[in-house]
């Protein structure tokens, strides 16, 4: 899978209301066939801080995203809403979903 993750600084008077500025864009990409996940958190030390965790079922699913008419449409929407120009990390990785995380393991009951 493409495993990507971004950050996204929003200009302070938009951060409050980012969920709805990328509504659109995240419902649209959430519906693509080939989107395992596309998740946003706001940060817990900087409230003007959006984190976008996102997987796309290989590169092809990645490559239709990019071309997709609601990601040409975000190019056009989102950058007025932000500080900077976002920072991301985009990894192929060699599964297709999320793994335990072992040293936290919770016991069953």
């Amino acid at each position: 899978m493409i495993f990507i993750t971004a950050k996204f600084l929003i200009r302070p008077e938009d951060a409050d209301r980012w969920p709805e500025i990328a509504a659109a864009f995240t419902a649209a990409t959430r519906a693509e066939p080939g989107c395992l996940w596309f998740d946003w958190s706001r940060s817990l030390d900087n409230p003007h801080e959006y984190v976008l965790v996102e997987a796309f079922r290989d590169g092809d699913a990645g490559a239709a995203h990019v071309g997709s008419a609601h990601f040409k449409q975000a190019q056009l929407d989102l950058p007025p809403h932000l500080a900077e120009t976002p920072r991301i990390i985009s990894q192929t990785v060699d599964q297709d979903g999320w793994s335990e995380l072992g040293e936290l393991a919770v016991p069953a009951s």
